[in-house]
């Protein structure tokens, strides 16, 4: 009896640990998010290659229309074997919801063999789910190798300028952003500001990041003026892949010792300089982000940055970022934050607190960069 009491303990405290295991990091919002915004972006997905308009008014037969369109988008969406299988492991479990019995003359047995064809779909379906996840996989696997390639194309850390403090951050919506910010320092003592943000998500706008870093750092050796900057990297850009293809970029060059700053902005959101005195000013016009012309305009701008200055440059990830009740971060919460006075890594860090609570766990969106500089 003892002994039945102790294997009976040690069975249930391995199920609870497997439980805990198994449901570790599952949280009420994600349980609903999976039923109402990931159940609505896989009927999107599955069905964007479907003629929605013929679907009836009827609810009956609108449920049957939405049932066909999801399972052909899902079927064309396997390879020829998987989809035969697909169908397969479906039409054994409707075979499993009709009685089959088998009467053995010779004795009264009755056999049943409904179960027998559940388990055939049941067993074809995991099938199908492991060859499905074992390609997920091996893509996240080579996006992860994507992304830690990325990684090293942003800076790692602050360039140490005497009488300057950096802070700065970078998160993405994606397992590849289209986000780019970096420091270089150039050998007269000056040092480049800039940060982008690539049109699109994920994969396409990762490597129209890369493409747009080598071709800036190029453009700086040759000559750091923002507007040839600018200029050159508008034209590599419109080269190299379609009209959808274009990157906004705020660039800045700066002085050090003076605080002198030159910069163009072409289509970005504007950086925000906040006074010593609490002033909050916006660097930067109207203008067209770069690639979508061959040739583009930009008027080149100066600003001095005093002691006691702080230097906002942000992707539009930041204020457009998206709670669950529909309503975005806003601009105006980026100037009421960058009113109080502190320095820029807690600067940096009020920042992302207040993003994280007005997302309540909501996912990002869109990438966001963010990068704090202030002169002492």
């Amino acid at each position: 009896m003892i002994g039945w009491k102790r294997d009976w303990r040690a069975t249930t405290g391995r199920l609870k640990r497997f439980y805990e295991e198994f449901t570790a990091g599952v949280t009420k919002g994600e349980l609903r998010r999976l039923f109402d915004r990931d159940a609505a972006q896989a009927y999107r997905v599955l069905t964007r290659e479907q003629d929605l308009s013929k679907e009836p008014s009827g609810r009956l037969k609108r449920l049957l229309f939405r049932a066909k369109v999801v399972f052909l988008g899902l079927s064309y969406k396997l390879t020829p074997a998987r989809r035969v299988l697909f169908a397969v492991s479906i039409i054994a479990a409707l075979f499993g919801l009709i009685r089959f019995n088998a009467v053995i003359e010779t004795r009264d047995i009755q056999v049943n063999f409904s179960p027998l064809w559940f388990l055939v779909s049941v067993a074809g379906l995991t099938f199908l789910l492991a060859l499905e996840l074992v390609d997920r996989v091996l893509v996240r696997d080579e996006l992860e190798v994507a992304r830690q390639l990325q990684r090293d194309l942003l800076p790692s850390q602050a360039p140490d300028l005497p009488g300057y403090r950096i802070a700065h951050s970078y998160r993405t919506a994606n397992e590849i952003g289209g986000d780019y910010y970096d420091f270089l320092p150039l050998p007269d003592g000056r040092l480049v500001l800039v940060i982008g943000d690539a049109s699109g998500h994920g994969m396409a706008a990762g490597l129209l990041m890369a493409i747009a870093n080598a071709a800036l750092k190029l453009a700086i050796e040759v000559e750091p003026a923002p507007e040839r900057v600018a200029g050159l990297l508008n034209r590599v850009l419109f080269r190299t892949g379609d009209r959808r293809a274009f990157m906004s970029m705020f660039y800045g060059l700066l002085t050090p010792a003076t605080g002198h700053l030159e910069y163009v902005c072409a289509g970005h959101p504007f950086p925000l300089l906040r006074r010593a005195s609490g002033e909050v000013e916006e660097l930067g016009r109207g203008g067209l982000p770069l690639g979508i012309r061959e040739t583009v305009e930009l008027t080149r701008a100066e600003v001095s940055l005093g002691p006691g200055d702080l230097l906002l440059l942000y992707s539009d990830g930041l204020p457009e970022s998206v709670n669950a009740a529909g309503v975005a971060f806003g601009f105006e919460s980026l100037r009421q934050l960058l009113r109080v006075e502190a320095e820029p890594r807690a600067i940096h860090d009020r920042f992302l607190r207040a993003l994280d609570t007005h997302l309540a766990g909501e996912p990002l969106t869109d990438d966001v960069s963010l990068v704090v500089v202030s002169r002492l």
